[in-house]
């Protein structure tokens, strides 16, 4: 099963025109190593980087690290698996990157504490050296992002979800939002457990956004910074129910918007929330009218042509289809829609997408590959696809 799986993804010779292809294969040979939430960026030389999630498991395995591997433009090739961040006898998650205008990369990911997802500290790193063949990023700077979510905290969550439960109040509602309220009074617990996911975003105006969310609290924020880390200030919070890892796009009158992760309870859909003053703020969480959550990581970017696209898992229960979507209206509706895996339920999980728009036009994703072997055992690996917009196109 496993040799078929990688012969069928072979390099394939040529280059992606505006024809509508598709090229996939593995970063590596699927191995029991969990392996997961992987990012992938595009360097100024055309090279791709590549940053997931390694070890023998999750927040309770003090042996995970933050991996990394480049595709080399000059020989269409990927590295081996090199490290990228580390934090000797903790476990590194949940990482993410982005290249700012200055052409710096920077990778985000959190390193939790006390194997609770509650107990996460936010790391990032910068690098000007990146681009060096067979070789991982040089990090010039190193810090930590010191959550300090503002004083009326407390008072917008609140607020927040006293809105959202407005209609909908139950005992266990507010039993829910009693936890949430004393979560949100104390100090240490609204400074911790935050993490990222997706892609960060950079505005038109230089601010860029950190979209952050937290399992404790199960909702979303935004650390953002004007002057490149120099001072990180926080958005507002965006309170629903399990609203989180949110993804940003820009809606054509300049709103951006927040599509998030449901973990909370039926309908099952992707969650959303909207911003008119670049993040600071952020309105009502809404159940998206048609776009599936089944409690996975998806995300949502705007084309260099103003469109918007998704990559989800779209349906609400399982992560064994992962569908790439493309909106004329600002999501509104989705008029294409094609799936880059679509296998029966439990014969596979592909999950925790990462897509960008090269400079060339074609669009490249990394996901989250879980199959089983020949014995049934489950092994995992990253899988890269490069394909064109008119590929999506052509999904109906």
């Amino acid at each position: 099963m496993l040799r078929s799986l990688l012969l069928a993804s072979l390099w394939f010779a040529g280059t992606l025109t505006a024809a509508p292809t598709i090229h996939t294969e593995l970063l590596f040979p699927p191995e029991s190593w969990h392996n997961h939430g992987s990012c992938i960026v595009e360097a100024p030389n055309g090279d791709l980087l590549v940053c997931w999630f390694h070890g023998s498991g999750e927040r309770k395995s003090d042996d995970v690290v933050i991996r990394g591997a480049r595709w080399a433009k000059a020989t269409g090739k990927w590295s081996t698996p090199f490290l990228m961040a580390d934090t000797p006898g903790f476990p590194d998650t949940n990482c993410c990157m982005i290249i700012d205008p200055e052409e710096r990369l920077w990778l985000f990911w959190p390193t939790i504490q006390a194997n609770l997802w509650e107990s996460a500290l936010l790391n990032y790193k910068i690098s000007t050296d990146y681009q060096t063949p067979n070789k991982p990023p040089v990090w010039s700077v190193s810090k930590v992002l010191h959550m300090k979510p503002g004083e009326s905290f407390p008072t917008v969550v609140r607020e927040k979800m006293a809105a959202y439960l407005e209609g909908k109040v139950t005992p266990e509602a507010i039993e829910w939002a009693n936890e949430k309220f004393q979560q949100a009074d104390d100090k240490l617990t609204r400074r911790l457990g935050w993490f990222t996911r997706a892609h960060p975003y950079i505005t038109d105006k230089g601010r860029l956004l950190v979209g952050l969310y937290s399992d404790g609290f199960d909702f979303s924020m935004v650390a953002y910074t004007d002057d490149w880390g120099n001072s990180w200030q926080f958005s507002e919070p965006m309170v629903g129910g399990g609203n989180v890892q949110p993804s940003f796009a820009r809606k054509t009158d300049g709103t951006l918007v927040a599509y998030m992760r449901d973990n909370g309870p039926p309908p099952k859909r992707v969650l959303v929330s909207e911003s008119k003053d670049e993040g600071e703020t952020w309105g009502m969480v809404y159940d998206h009218p048609t776009l599936k959550n089944p409690g996975a990581g998806m995300e949502v970017m705007t084309l260099a042509d103003g469109r918007f696209l998704a990559i989800n898992n779209d349906t609400e229960d399982g992560r064994h289809q992962l569908a790439v979507s493309i909106s004329e209206d600002d999501g509104e509706t989705w008029k294409w829609t094609r799936h880059l895996e679509n296998a029966p339920k439990g014969e596979g999980e592909f999950h925790y997408p990462s897509i960008i728009q090269a400079k060339d036009g074609t669009l490249h994703a990394t996901y989250s590959y879980f199959v089983r072997d020949d014995t049934g055992k489950q092994v995992k690996s990253i899988k890269y696809a490069h394909f064109t917009v008119e590929w999506v196109e052509e999904g109906s």
